[in-house]
């Protein structure tokens, strides 16, 4: 096939029928009809995608696939707990599932309630990265009125979108049952959410202990704290789960089952994709098709960013919760022999047709560095809810597929590639079988390419960077203390403590005079530069 071929407009109706992989009974299509697959590409390819099914089945049979800490991958196992490679591991898999179902059983029905209420009506969850993007993504997918409980997030450690979540909670936070998210116990971003949301239930004279839950590593220092707190419960976080693929563990069942969401289809359904994508038969393999797509669209380089367009506003979280999925396991610096590489595969998106107001133009007619992933929902809505003709013989719905199908083209006629999957409806299944396609095509692209998609050093450098700037602080308010009260520049509290990072030092200081109650007092002539800006420590 030609690349002209398979970014026109207009494709031959044997073009389409060899680019569009059906899959009846998980009511699931992949169109890649758009992507100018070069001439003789899947053949070259076929031995790296045999190589790369193998790994995958490989991980499932409990092989090492993050060397770094020599741990094992097994997000496959939560939703198929009979293929984990030992009896140990399926036990505790099933356990947990049947922990939480009791749990949240006894929550709804009250026999689990909080202090000074009847019964609890909210959730908020604590976490951040994997701990949040699946759970916010679920919740945002599936919810309704109808929930048993309201979901909330704490997923930053940004102080004013705690207070947001705080005040949008009002004055249910006596019926809030908080749930804490961390494989480590460590992460700063969720101990500094924990501690907030204590705060707040500490002003209202309650006990956050019994109104707190922990996801975490057994024997972390979260785990330790719950036992010797005494939370309401503890539910596991196994070292062979990363977050990014945690969405099918405890850390997405316990929310998404607490706000009343149907969490048994939602792991058949993710099992049920699994199963699609083992086939060795490459052009039967939703997974591998969609890694080739990506492969053949950026050149195997990431020379291309990929743009996730659904059509449907429940899923407008799921470009948010594919960057992590995504661009955490292939953005790697080095491939499996050591040789740098700096691979990757960025991810952004809005959804549509809020898109064709927004920055279709640009992919129509502006820089060719991208390709679309479009997601369409076949059933646009419930059909209870009836439908309603805004012009004659024509829905809201209609209008939504129009523009679809209207965008691909003219993004087609504009030689730009895309790919289209499609789903018959959004329900707990279907949401499953996406979470499932993409987690088992990152693996696949991963292996195309020669990175490991299973570990992420370069999050590791982030965090002990962001830990020597908070060192820093340390010294910059000693310096402060011990030079009160005189106003110094940046450089003469760098001078102070021996270090010639103005950028941080500046940085810190600007932080500390912003806000009330720090202590640092800022003052600036009329027409001087930022750097002759003076603080002091006022106490």
């Amino acid at each position: 096939m030609s690349v002209s071929a398979s970014t026109s407009a207009s494709l031959s109706l044997a073009h389409l029928q060899g680019h569009l992989l059906h899959v009846e009974a998980l009511g699931f299509t992949l169109d890649t009809s758009h992507i100018a697959f070069p001439e003789g590409f899947f053949e070259q390819m076929e031995p790296r995608v045999q190589h790369a099914i193998g790994a995958m089945g490989a991980i499932e049979a409990g092989s090492v696939a993050n060397v770094d800490e020599q741990r094992k991958v097994g997000h496959y196992w939560l939703r198929t707990p009979e293929i984990a490679p030992d009896r140990a591991i399926r036990a505790a898999i099933e356990e947990t599932l049947t922990r939480i179902g009791d749990f949240v059983t006894d929550v709804h029905a009250a026999r689990i309630r909080p202090g000074r209420a009847a019964r609890f009506q909210r959730v908020l969850v604590i976490g951040i990265g994997g701990s949040a993007l699946g759970p916010e993504l679920v919740a945002a997918a599936l919810g309704s009125p109808a929930d048993r409980m309201q979901v909330f997030f704490f997923d930053n450690t940004d102080p004013d979108g705690m207070d947001r979540t705080l005040d949008a909670i009002g004055d249910g936070l006596p019926e809030t049952l908080a749930v804490v998210i961390s494989k480590s116990g460590g992460t700063k971003e969720t101990r500094n959410g924990m501690i907030e949301a204590a705060a707040a239930y500490d002003r209202l004279g309650l006990s956050f202990a019994k109104h707190a839950v922990a996801i975490t590593g057994e024997g972390s220092a979260l785990d330790v704290l719950a036992v010797k707190q005494g939370w309401l419960a503890r539910f596991p976080m196994w070292d062979w789960v990363g977050g990014r693929t945690s969405e099918t563990s405890a850390v997405g069942l316990l929310p998404a089952a607490l706000q009343g969401l149907d969490v048994t289809a939602l792991l058949a359904g993710a099992s049920q994709m699994d199963e699609a994508t083992r086939l060795a038969e490459t052009r039967r393999n939703p997974a591998a098709m969609l890694a080739l797509a990506w492969h053949s669209a950026t050149h195997g380089k990431g020379k291309k960013d990929m743009v996730v367009l659904p059509y449907k506003d429940r899923l407008e979280l799921f470009s948010r919760y594919l960057q992590q999925l995504v661009m955490e396991s292939i953005g790697k610096r080095l491939d499996r022999a050591g040789k740098v590489v700096h691979q990757g595969l960025a991810v952004y998106g809005n959804k549509g047709s809020t898109d064709q107001h927004a920055y279709v133009q640009q992919l129509r007619d502006g820089l060719d560095n991208f390709f679309v992933t479009f997601i369409e929902v076949l059933r646009d809505r419930a059909p209870a809810r009836g439908g309603i003709e805004v012009e004659p013989g024509f829905t809201t719905g209609d209008y939504l597929s129009g523009f679809l199908q209207g965008t691909r083209r003219a993004l087609a006629e504009g030689e730009r590639e895309s790919l289209t999957i499609t789903i018959e409806e959004l329900d707990a299944a279907a949401l499953g079988r996406l979470i499932a396609l993409y987690e088992r095509a990152v693996g696949i692209y991963a292996e195309l390419v020669d990175v490991n998609a299973y570990h992420q050093p370069g999050v590791e450098a982030g965090k002990k960077a962001a830990e020597a700037v908070l060192a820093k602080q340390s010294q910059i308010v000693a310096a402060l203390r011990a030079r009160a009260p005189q106003a110094l520049t940046v450089a003469v509290v760098a001078e102070a403590i021996g270090s010639t990072d103005y950028e941080t030092v500046l940085s810190v200081l600007r932080h500390l005079a912003a806000n009330p109650g720090r202590g640092v007092a800022y003052a600036i002539a009329p027409g001087a530069a930022l750097l002759d800006a003076t603080y002091a420590w006022k106490g």
